[in-house]
């Protein structure tokens, strides 16, 4: 297998402005002797990140990103664990605390912007350096979602993370799927603490520098944070910080980890702004999420497995169209939300109808080889899918904060981060089969236990088959009216939702316009590329 088979170079990423692949040798896009951890549900991430800032010392340097925030989510549970708290003692020990939080949109629109302002400003009042950064494209979002802890006097301890997790509300759920106490409002199927389902992928080894760059190339862009002068002025008057100051000089990147076997190569989205408002790191945009997942779908060959917030649309689908079209083995499992999280006809409308359009098209091409599922808790409870994983014939990995949507293709600043593994080929496989265990509600009490407690999977094609049975099980239980034990299993047959001609007529603008837009250029546009 040639790395170059299932990654980008350079040269593909087509982002001759960027720095990110500098210190890569030649036309390569991406770093070795990497040791990449899947952290599955935000308790598991949030105790993680809670330990390692807690540890963080005086010249130390702590980088975030964040989509949502919210000052008061406590990362334990416990008092004292709350994320301002946390990164505001750790800039007052002397630590370089610095973030990037979307300004977001007005909150009469369903946003956050009220939660993120009040992360910033508790944030700077003691100390830390929190910018509300709206250098967006109209109507779009910096939706990604990273941490890099850089330690001055060890650096084999730097970390990344890299994922779908945003330091807010809702997200400090665990395998059993209760939901986080500190609860955002959602559609009413999922409760009063809406269950929740997400990863994040903690970094270690010289890819650390790859993400500290990401955030070193937009924290250094030298254009105002927000263009509205209305913003700008109520900011000034509050005693806002609206400039970022100078970034310490960027440490080498820490050494290769012992052992560790993982490629990683970074994915980006970033709009084309127009009106010559381009970033300085992206003239024009950067789709390097969509060329590096067109081009590892297209070297798939028996089983796509996904797990998305949306998988929208025709245009994406398209690209799963294709390789299934291509390749009569080919098979797909998609696990994504039971219901949308919006109610309403702006809000849930659309998203059916992305949802219906990339499903009838998928079934179309490929009948009997295409399976969609949501999951459900222990006590009937949907669970909220916010993941965004794709894992291809157990080679190519990716975690990150992009979906399989055109927004997040084209429109908003995503962030992704795939793996190929150099050693023994096992942490597709194994990721795969933990989330499967999980949605197959088995337990593997250790990880030595997978494998057995998976025999039945280990085999993507019969993966295929052990997804089919539980749901179906689970289904008839409920068509039956839940006469007898509820079978073992998490996962619910999704099919395409059904709309009339006249809803999706209607639908169709504010899908288009509101949920699932492009942010290409007009060339791009009209040759269909990336």
């Amino acid at each position: 297998m040639s790395l170059t088979d299932w990654l980008l170079t350079r040269s593909e990423r087509a982002n001759p402005d960027t720095r990110l692949d500098d210190r890569h040798p030649g036309d390569q896009a991406w770093s070795r002797g990497n040791l990449v951890r899947p952290l599955i549900h935000g308790s598991t991430y949030f105790a993680e990140l809670f330990e390692r800032l807690e540890a963080t010392r005086a010249g130390d340097l702590v980088l975030f990103t964040d989509w949502q925030g919210d000052a008061d989510e406590r990362l334990t549970g416990e008092p004292g664990s709350e994320v301002a708290d946390v990164l505001a003692r750790a800039d007052e020990r002397g630590v370089d605390v610095r973030g990037l939080v979307w300004r977001s949109h007005l909150e009469a629109f369903g946003f956050t912007s009220g939660e993120n302002r009040r992360l910033g400003k508790k944030l700077q009042r003691r100390g830390a350096e929190a910018l509300l950064d709206m250098r967006v494209r109209f109507g779009g979002s910096h939706h990604q979602k990273l941490v890099v802890i850089r330690h001055r006097d060890d650096p084999s301890r730097d970390i990344a993370y890299v994922g779908g997790i945003d330091l807010c509300h809702s997200r400090r759920d665990d395998a059993d799927h209760l939901g986080d106490p500190q609860a955002l409002t959602m559609a009413g199927e999922y409760g009063d603490t809406p269950p929740w389902h997400d990863i994040q992928a903690a970094i270690s080894g010289p890819a650390v520098h790859d993400v500290e760059t990401v955030f070193r190339e937009r924290w250094e862009d030298p254009t105002p944070l927000s263009r509205n002068p209305i913003r700008f002025l109520a900011d000034k008057l509050s005693g806002m910080d609206l400039s970022p100051d100078p970034m310490p000089e960027q440490a080498p990147p820490p050494p290769p980890v012992a052992g560790g076997s993982h490629l990683v190569q970074l994915l980006r989205t970033y709009p084309d702004l127009r009106l010559n408002r381009d970033y300085p790191f992206a003239n024009g945009g950067e789709r390097s999420v969509a060329r590096g997942y067109s081009k590892a779908l297209g070297r798939a060959r028996g089983l796509i497995y996904v797990e998305d917030q949306y998988l929208w649309g025709q245009h994406v689908g398209d690209v799963f169209t294709e390789a299934l079209r291509a390749h009569r083995d080919l098979h797909v499992i998609a696990v994504v939300p039971l219901h949308p999280d919006l109610e309403g006809a702006m809000g849930r409308t659309p998203q059916l109808l992305g949802r219906r359009r990339a499903m009838l098209e998928m079934a179309r091409v490929a009948p009997g080889r295409v399976a969609i599922y949501g999951i459900e808790n222990r006590v009937g409870t949907p669970i909220y899918v916010h993941a965004k994983c794709c894992i291809i014939d157990d080679t190519w990995t990716t975690i990150g904060s992009d979906n399989f949507n055109r927004r997040s293709w084209t429109h908003d600043s995503e962030l992704s981060a795939v793996v190929l593994d150099e050693g023994r080929g096992s942490y597709a496989r194994r990721l795969r089969l933990t989330l499967a265990a999980e949605h197959l509600d088995r337990t593997v009490d250790g990880p030595d236990e997978l494998l057995d407690v998976m025999a039945d999977c280990v085999d993507p094609s019969q993966m295929y088959t052990a997804f089919e049975q539980s749901a179906a099980a689970l289904d008839d239980w409920y068509a039956g009216g839940q006469a007898g034990p509820r079978p073992n299993g998490r996962l619910r047959r999704l099919h395409p939702p059904e709309l009339g001609v006249l809803t999706r007529a209607l639908a169709l603008p504010a899908y288009l316009t509101l949920h699932d837009p492009d942010g290409r250029p007009r060339s791009l546009r009209r040759a269909d590329d990336f």
